[in-house]
């Protein structure tokens, strides 16, 4: 009888470890188009190496949701071919994730450059669109930074070579970047390159500690699912 209760627990807890791990499914989505859209809105990356790691985040994010549901299902219908599907594909997720983590290390110094490249491409052209203009006037206002490396960037900017965009400076207003190119008193000179580098890296910690708590709630995923699967196997009355 006690053994019978204590999978019955077991039960419930991988039918709500599923609704968790739906939530993760979607914190995966949300985190992939918002990189997405940050590579390639705003600065203007198209290298397909560069979009990969978004691509693969939103795609795992999708298959997630198919998963949670294949494990709800097999938990409360107490189906053993459905609860051992989910534990398989749920491994599967994990090493795919193990591998995204992988090519962002191995891939990081190439995504920076594809950033600073990305960053230089948007600068250069400032006045084509409004759009572009309006990003790289938030962006530079938001980070308080000037240019993709430094405040140089922006030196065919005016006609006297020496003005940057009024969103360089310190205290923004009209005209407030005329012949103000180097100027570290009333302009950002820092790049913006190194202003997102360093916004990443503040942030960074959290995400290592998103990353962990997913994993282990993943992990006690698979071995509510081996659980269940043994206690199906062996005959037991879980309802």
């Amino acid at each position: 009888m006690g053994v019978e209760g204590g999978i019955r627990c077991v039960k419930y807890l991988l039918f709500f470890f599923n609704f968790i791990f739906w939530l993760c499914g979607l914190a995966l989505i949300v985190v992939g188009v918002l990189v997405q859209v940050a590579l390639h809105k705003s600065l203007s990356i198209s290298d397909a190496t560069a979009s990969a790691i978004p691509i693969i985040l939103i795609v795992v994010g999708i298959v997630i949701f198919f998963i949670a549901f294949c494990g709800c299902c097999g938990a409360w219908k107490e189906n053993y071919c459905m609860v051992t599907t989910f534990a398989v594909l749920l491994l599967l997720i994990i090493l795919v994730e193990i591998g995204v983590a992988i090519a962002g290390y191995i891939f990081r110094g190439h995504i920076k450059g594809e950033v600073r490249e990305g960053l230089t491409q948007l600068i250069a052209k400032y006045n084509t669109t409004d759009e572009i203009k309006q990003t790289v006037d938030k962006m530079q206002e938001d980070l308080k930074c000037c240019g993709a490396n430094s405040s140089s960037d922006w030196i065919n900017f005016g006609a006297d070579r020496n003005t940057v965009p009024d969103s360089c400076c310190v205290n923004v207003s009209k005209g407030c970047g005329v012949g103000e190119l180097t100027d570290g008193r009333k302009v950002h000179v820092q790049g913006c390159h190194t202003a997102v580098e360093d916004s990443l890296m503040k942030n960074l910690m959290w995400i290592v500690i998103a990353a962990v708590v997913i994993a282990i709630i993943q992990i006690m995923g698979i071995v509510f699912s081996c659980m269940l699967m043994k206690a199906i196997r062996s005959g037991y009355e879980v309802m």
